[in-house]
């Protein structure tokens, strides 16, 4: 196969060595233009580097230049993999077997840039990915093929995502290439009234507010978990939670403190008192610096058994 692969990060890297580590022939790459404001490289256009294969970074991919760029290359089919860029129709459907693109949720659920996150915050038990053809609206293309996997009480963003759907995912856009090849490969189209739209989940969206019942912060502390990290202030200073676990009350009056109170200070962590039970604090983030236990915390910051962090 002739492919032309658009991408970024980790997984289009990830995807770029699976095509060519199978035998297909990569006629073109398509990458993320060099943020101005970071001198790292982006890891797909790196491996690009290191293959011999020459990047291309364009600032728009609706434009005619992309479309032009993705007819010279001669590809056969088109593959999205992480791709923060919209593309055009005219480019999508340039290849004769077209495009196909991979989301990291079992669409319609949770359209948009931050799908992982979102399906954590909001209590979800499993979620999955899907494979589909891109269109001018946003994750809403015809469904190639779907997988799902488990969300454990307990599980991260950082553990979905690269224990399960990172993986899961390369074989999936492997087996939707030759599925759309063979000519195997059935396109359904998305019931629009189980369609739901998330937007980013940024640092705005990761603000804990200790009104809430723990089970809603916890939730919020493994989706913001590694990134954008779940925070709250301290006498306006801004500390991240991140490794935590969740103590439940079972026994009525068995809560400790108020909302946000620090209940204890032990070895290796902080507990904090949430409405119906404590958090304990693995690890955490000062206002700078590396992670920290939760223990290193309260010594760097002074916080005592009492305090309370800022409703």
């Amino acid at each position: 196969m002739k492919i032309a692969l658009i991408g970024s990060a980790d997984f289009g890297k990830a995807m770029l060595e699976a095509f060519l580590d199978r035998g297909d022939e990569v006629v073109a790459v398509f990458c993320a233009p060099d943020n101005p404001k970071s001198s790292k490289i982006d890891a797909l256009k790196a491996a690009c580097l290191e293959r011999g294969l020459p990047p291309i970074q364009l600032p728009n991919l609706k434009s005619s230049e992309a479309s032009a760029r993705m007819k010279e290359s001669g590809a056969q089919i088109c593959v999205m993999a992480y791709v923060l860029q919209f593309v055009s129709q005219e480019l999508a459907l340039t290849p004769p077997l077209g495009t196909i693109q991979y989301h990291p949720s079992l669409l319609p659920l949770y359209r948009g840039p931050s799908a992982i996150n979102w399906a954590i915050a909001l209590g979800e038990r499993e979620t999955g990915l899907t494979i589909f053809r891109p269109s001018d609206g946003l994750d809403e293309g015809a469904v190639i093929l779907q997988k799902t996997v488990p969300i454990g009480p307990d599980d991260t963003t950082a553990q979905v995502y690269f224990d399960r759907l990172f993986p899961l995912g390369i074989q999936a856009l492997l087996e939707g290439v030759d599925l759309v090849a063979k000519g195997q490969h059935q396109e359904i189209i998305q019931d629009e009234s189980k369609a739901n739209y998330e937007g980013w989940f940024n640092a705005a969206s990761a603000q804990i507010h200790w009104a809430s019942h723990i089970n809603v912060i916890y939730n919020l502390i493994r989706a913001a978990n590694p990134a954008p990290g779940a925070w709250a202030n301290f006498h306006g200073e801004k500390v991240q939670f991140l490794d935590t676990r969740k103590h439940i009350s079972t026994t009525y009056g068995a809560v400790v403190g108020k909302p946000g109170e620090i209940t204890q200070i032990t070895q290796h962590a902080l507990w904090v008192a949430a409405q119906g039970g404590q958090l304990e604090i693995i690890k955490a983030k000062g206002p700078s610096g590396p992670k920290l236990s939760g223990h290193e915390l309260a010594t760097a910051l002074g916080l005592r058994v009492g305090d309370t962090f800022d409703l």
